[in-house]
């Protein structure tokens, strides 16, 4: 499932640094520690956005001028979201970055229907490679059109749905299908303009800061539904509890399909 979470916004005008997946990290962790329940402090199928609204950059980072700002965040766990809601509404407000943020609702996006294939686009960066401590592996570019590319993102996935036990081996060893092809008008587009579409991103584990490789780039996805709902609801590729890999269906308009979510805030 995923939802909406909207906070009203303090102080306007005040910024984040473009890419403040760290920030945002940081604070769900410490949301999720606060609460106490083992299982959720260390759990990490999970996945969410950047913060959303109206924005004027500079050279500080992402200025917010808008009342409100919204956070997607997304598991197949509803325990999880339910807990992580329950935890964030007993706070008055929030930090993130020079933002002071106070929550103030919650909506739910409607379920999505997949087949066995999907177009998707990149709300955060996919990372395909792990890193570790002076290691500059996970910094190595790799041609998204390669059958690396695709690979690289299977292995990743299909660990990850075998680690939930949520899926019997025979499952599992139905999920073979797995092709990742970009748009390669919008790569070429991008080349033409001489923009990039992955950049190299840092990402906080144990407070050691790591550098990682991300791409951002529409693409279609071939594989069973099963695998494209569990990659749309707990991202694709490495570091998705760090922000990273989150999708949504391109050509739709996600505020079309948003529910009241159904949560007792009074219960916070």
């Amino acid at each position: 499932m995923r939802v909406r979470i909207v906070f009203l916004l303090r102080n306007r005008g005040s910024y984040v640094p473009f890419h403040h997946q760290y920030l945002l990290a940081q604070m769900i962790k410490g949301i999720l520690m606060k609460g106490g329940t083992k299982d959720f402090v260390d759990f990490s199928l999970y996945n969410f956005s950047g913060l959303k609204g109206q924005t004027k950059i500079s050279r500080k980072g992402l200025h917010f001028y808008s009342s409100r700002v919204t956070l997607v965040l997304s598991s197949p766990s509803k325990e999880f979201i339910d807990y992580f809601l329950m935890n964030l509404f007993e706070l008055e407000q929030v930090e993130i970055g020079n933002l002071v943020i106070q929550p103030e609702d919650v909506e739910l996006e409607n379920r999505v229907e997949f087949g066995d294939n999907t177009k998707f686009i990149c709300i955060s960066p996919v990372v395909i490679l792990s890193s570790s401590f002076n290691d500059t592996t996970a910094k190595r570019f790799i041609p998204p059109e390669t059958d690396s590319f695709s690979d690289l993102l299977y292995e990743s996935t299909m660990t990850r749905m075998q680690s939930t036990g949520m899926f019997s081996e025979e499952q599992m060893a139905g999920f073979y299908k797995f092709q990742l092809v970009p748009d390669k008008n919008y790569l070429a587009r991008l080349n033409a303009a001489q923009k990039k579409f992955a950049r190299i991103y840092p990402v906080f584990d144990q407070d050691v800061k790591y550098e990682i490789r991300g791409y951002t780039f529409p693409f279609t996805l071939y594989a069973a539904k099963e695998v494209q709902e569990f990659v749309f609801h707990s991202g694709l590729g490495k570091f998705t509890h760090k922000g990273f890999g989150m999708l949504d269906v391109a050509n739709t308009n996600p505020n079309q399909r948003v529910l009241k979510y159904e949560f007792n805030l009074a219960q916070a």
